[in-house]
């Protein structure tokens, strides 16, 4: 019968044993947010590219530019 007094208490018992680690749904939204990021300064690094070579362009040799 001490097998039956195991039901019932499986959040307790888990908050005592996995209480350290990190829940997989925490851990999904971490990468989510993770990739995010990487993807926001990727796209920042693209503009600044883009704006380098729209200077260089624009600067580019003309007689009524100089």
């Amino acid at each position: 019968m001490a097998l039956l007094g195991l039901f019932g208490n499986d959040r307790q018992m888990a908050s005592t044993t996995y209480s350290d680690r990190e829940s997989a749904s925490d851990k999904a939204a971490r990468k989510r947010r993770q990739g995010h990021h990487r993807s926001a300064a990727a796209a920042d690094r693209q503009g600044q590219a883009w704006e380098d070579a729209e200077r260089a362009r624009q600067n580019r040799g003309s007689w009524w530019r100089r």
